[in-house]
């Protein structure tokens, strides 16, 4: 048999990195250290973190036909990732972000330009053939179709003994209402530390025991806090944490959060423990943020 592959539904974007001695200031002049152009947003990372991993991954979002688009799926192919579901639009433009790295400080600020491009519906999902999937993992954007999407999951999970169903992840990780609705809809729920601080939450453990109760039953809630590593909530009860494992020298944040959320789904997906999901995703992340990209990612890791 094949081996079932891990779908992301969400963004890809053209990142465009400036790697910076010190964030510049405004109306100023100044060299950067490096520019390079990269394949990012959110499920489109996860998706390249989970094939450098060893995982069959596949990616669903919306391009528009051009050199950047030409870009992405060239940089799609070369990561052996599945694009069979992308949706090509008629209008609007293909995103593009232009990021500032600055390694001393260890920030990342993302200037987005996502205005005009539709994004995918429930009815392009409706096209998908699901048999090709044992998880998939929803970046929270176009909520309302993304429930309906997830809804057509369940109808299809309804239909096979439990082995064969078809895991649910979602992430929420801006702080826009309508993506809240999500909550109840994931096997395994990502929540930010910016959406758990605008709720009022001040630390992981605080999130989860308050946000649990939006999660339906059995779910997990995961929440990821930086440099203080992340903690999850399943249905026993019990709260787990994991410590971060910062690199050396700080490099590069940008997709940490991203590689993260792969790497927890990758250890579940495999039949690891949320306490082992827990402590690789802030493994791999730690590791993603000592250098540029995400090709240093893949290999061992020292205990």
């Amino acid at each position: 048999m094949e081996e079932k592959k891990i779908l992301c539904v969400g963004l890809v974007c053209l990142d465009i990195i400036n790697v910076v001695d010190k964030y510049p200031e405004e109306d100023t002049d100044s060299r950067c250290l490096s520019q390079r152009w990269q394949r990012g947003g959110n499920a489109s990372n996860s998706c390249t973190v989970l094939s450098l991993l060893g995982a069959s991954s596949a990616f669903m979002g919306s391009l528009s036909a051009g050199p950047v688009a030409d870009f992405i799926m060239a940089d799609f192919s070369q990561r052996a990732i599945d694009v069979s579901a992308v949706v090509w639009q008629a209008e609007g433009q293909t995103p593009c972000a232009c990021c500032v790295v600055c390694p001393s400080s260890g920030s990342r600020t993302v200037v987005l330009s996502d205005t005009n491009l539709p994004d995918v519906t429930a009815e392009d999902f409706s096209k998908v053939d699901l048999r090709q999937f044992s998880w998939i993992h929803w970046e929270g954007r176009n909520a309302e179709e993304q429930v309906k999407m997830i809804q057509q999951v369940m109808m299809y999970n309804s239909t096979l003994p439990q082995q064969q169903r078809i895991t649910v992840s979602v992430e929420i990780e801006k702080t826009r209402e309508p993506l809240y609705q999500l909550f109840p809809h994931g096997d395994v729920v990502f929540v930010s530390k910016d959406v758990a601080r605008h709720f009022g939450f001040l630390s992981a453990e605080a999130a989860l025991k308050g946000l649990y109760g939006r999660v339906k039953p059995g779910a997990v809630l995961v929440c990821a806090w930086a440099e203080k590593g992340a903690d999850a909530l399943g249905p026993d009860g019990l709260l787990l944490h994991s410590d971060a494992f910062p690199p050396k020298t700080l490099v590069d944040t940008l997709g940490a959060g991203d590689t993260f959320n792969s790497a927890v789904i990758f250890t579940l997906s495999n039949g690891g423990s949320l306490q082992e999901a827990l402590t690789f995703g802030c493994r791999v992340a730690g590791r993603k943020c000592g250098f540029h990209g995400y090709d240093g990612i893949a290999g061992k890791f020292d205990n």
